[in-house]
């Protein structure tokens, strides 16, 4: 059987489906790994996946610029011939489901978070809620990532609800994401991973350490993350360097291993507009560590209020502000029982083999029919 496998881009698919894609490979299947090209496309080549490039902007959303996708896709699907299909991220979920209609190849898709389309309303939010209802009338089976997610679709008429399920994001090895031994510290550390574009909150949260340093906080407060200006909601590289200049913040670059730097921190911070299930928070949380995150689809998911971390509301640095000065203040003990609490919940629901599992069964599905 032949599956591929669908993203914008290979460090996706390598750092969040590799347990998938070895699981498919221990099956027998043979796996196409289809994705722009980047550092990390040697590395599925060298897992045993066949690699396909693909051109796809992950940065833009504009449907018109967009629709040669769906040539490009067509193209290289007939030329593989898959017998199954799985897309993640909005491009792979629109354009190459359209594709692989027109050749008739089975197609499981995955909405991994709502992105722009959704926080806007505007003519191409428009028209990509359109080609969304319009190609999520093929997919075998369609996998939210949340339920409010789920929900939003089948209210809008998008989606048949017959053949939509929910899975605890990409879920998460929590053996290979686990603290080490507590080390002596300095100061309270906040940590914020994410790419520097203006959804991830992190706007808000620059003025929220603002506002905390003029009270005199004693804290340090990190990035982490890729630069993207480019991106049309990408914070310009100017205004990063004024934030460093100043020492508003301690930016820490990329890394291939964010275990050491979230080992380090002593809460994480996600102040997010909309998430899926955020990665960087299941890492977090499957590490013992307490988080503030707002109030919004997706972040709910994977933190509960006061039980393992404290909620803010989107787009409101004083309450951003606010929350991670109660955080900082709690006693180490009620800190430490949060942390504990968020690795409970990530063993309970969001283990990574839940995630394979349900893929597995659905592919054999497809193959017995």
């Amino acid at each position: 059987m032949k599956v591929a496998i669908v993203l914008n881009t290979s460090w996706n698919i390598y750092n969040f489906r590799m347990g998938l894609i070895k699981s498919m490979l221990e099956k027998g299947i043979e796996v196409y790994a289809i994705a722009p090209k980047d550092e990390y496309t040697q590395h599925l080549v060298d897992a045993g996946c066949h690699y396909k490039r693909v051109r796809m902007d992950s940065r833009g959303a504009n449907p018109f610029k967009d629709f040669a996708l769906i040539i490009e896709l067509f193209s290289i699907y007939r030329k593989i011939k898959p017998d199954l299909i799985l897309h993640f991220t909005i491009k792979p979920n629109i354009y190459g489901t359209l594709a692989a209609n027109m050749l008739k190849i089975p197609v499981i898709n995955n909405v991994c978070g709502l992105g722009t389309v959704f926080l806007k309303n505007n003519l191409v939010s428009k028209v990509a809620i359109a080609l969304y209802k319009l190609a999520f009338r093929f997919p075998k089976k369609i996998f939210f990532q949340n339920a409010e997610d789920q929900q939003l679709f089948v209210e809008r008429n998008m989606v048949d609800p017959n053949i939509t399920d929910i899975l605890p994001g990409s879920g998460i090895d929590f053996e290979r994401f686990k603290s080490k031994q507590p080390q002596v510290k300095g100061n309270f550390t906040f940590l914020l991973i994410s790419r520097l574009i203006t959804d991830k909150g992190i706007l808000e949260y620059i003025d929220a350490v603002k506002k905390l340093k003029t009270k005199g906080l004693k804290a340090k407060f990190q990035l982490l993350g890729p630069k993207d200006p480019a991106h049309k909601r990408g914070i310009p590289v100017s205004i990063i360097d004024s934030w460093l200049k100043d020492g508003t913040v301690e930016y820490l670059g990329t890394t291939e291993d964010v275990r050491e730097f979230i080992d380090r921190s002593d809460c994480v911070v996600l102040p997010s507009y909309r998430e899926g299930t955020p990665r960087t928070l299941l890492e977090a949380a499957s590490m013992g560590k307490p988080i503030v995150a707002t109030n919004v689809p997706g972040c709910t998911n994977v933190v509960k209020d006061h039980f393992n971390g404290l909620l803010c509301k989107a787009k409101d640095s004083s309450d951003l502000a606010d929350k991670m000065q109660q955080m900082y203040l709690l006693n180490d003990s009620v800190r430490q029982e949060m942390g504990k609490n968020s690795r409970k919940l990530i063993e309970q629901r969001f283990d990574e083999q839940m995630v394979i599992n349900k893929y597995l069964q659905n592919i054999d599905l497809i193959q017995k029919n």
